[in-house]
């Protein structure tokens, strides 16, 4: 079964979770998916 597994279908489920990530950091509040977030951390929050 892992031997039909194309580098075509490997690029193009890595290009889909690339767009995925950018999209829920554009789209979902930054609790989610931005600093500190439990979604996607974007980074460090700033505490001052």
């Amino acid at each position: 079964m892992l031997g039909h597994i194309s580098f075509d279908e490997i690029a193009a489920s890595l290009l889909i979770c690339l767009l995925l990530r950018e999209t829920f950091i554009l789209v979902l509040p930054d609790r989610i998916a931005g600093p500190g977030g439990w979604l996607v951390d974007t980074g460090f929050e700033e505490e001052y």
